[in-house]
């Protein structure tokens, strides 16, 4: 038990409708279940949860618990790390996994986040902007998340683009701030932020290899 109520695991504790990526800033209207009254929490909130080894997210004060990933998840989550970071380690930072923050109830951890330097001088995370990239690798009880909630969330905070990665269909779903939704990627992964020069080339044959 927590302050607040109780914490659910395991399925969608919430319901929420997006304004499209366009609008100044992010508005999220929960719309919860009939005769059920969910509790709400802060970022200060998550300093108090146990350290379990979940991984515990706010989205608009509701929480979102997922379990600790798996072997697989983690091998395609490097790779991913690894192949970006070839290109854009020059000019921008990236992390695995990150954080989407902002005060006083967004708390949202992709598992691979791009952002352009330098480091704001707080160096905290609710201080960056600009995300150029945020990934999420589906894993047990996050593809219902990673999908219908966060990924709008991530790109109505500002994050460019959004990559799902299926690893049981073996393709990665791109959406993007320009009103893309849903490009089903089969063969190879491309990404070309415009301030560099390289291109991410990445065949997902290599990416799921041995896996």
């Amino acid at each position: 038990m927590h302050s607040g109520g109780r914490i659910l695991r395991g399925a969608p504790i919430f319901h929420v409708l997006l304004l499209p990526p366009s609008a100044p800033s992010p508005h999220l209207m929960p719309m919860l279940l009939p005769q059920i009254t969910l509790p709400k929490y802060t970022i200060a909130d998550l300093d108090t949860f146990p350290d379990d080894g979940q991984r515990y997210e706010l989205l608009q004060g509701f929480l979102l618990v997922t379990p600790a990933p798996g072997a697989p998840h983690q091998v395609v989550a490097v790779r991913l790390m690894t192949a970006l970071m070839n290109c854009v380690s020059d000019l921008a930072f990236v992390t695995g996994p990150g954080v989407v923050e902002r005060e006083p109830d967004i708390h949202l951890e992709p598992d691979v986040l791009v952002f352009p330097k330098p480091m704001p001088p707080s160096q905290k995370w609710k201080d960056l902007s600009g995300h150029w990239l945020a990934v999420e690798v589906y894993s047990r009880g996050s593809r219902k998340y990673d999908h219908d909630y966060k990924r709008d969330a991530y790109l109505a905070l500002g994050v460019r683009e959004v990559w799902l990665v299926d690893l049981d269909e073996r393709v990665v779903l791109i959406s993007r701030a320009d009103g893309l939704r849903d490009e089903r990627v089969t063969d190879t992964l491309r990404w070309h932020p415009s301030e560099v020069a390289v291109e991410v080339v990445l065949p997902l044959e290599r990416l799921f290899a041995d896996l």
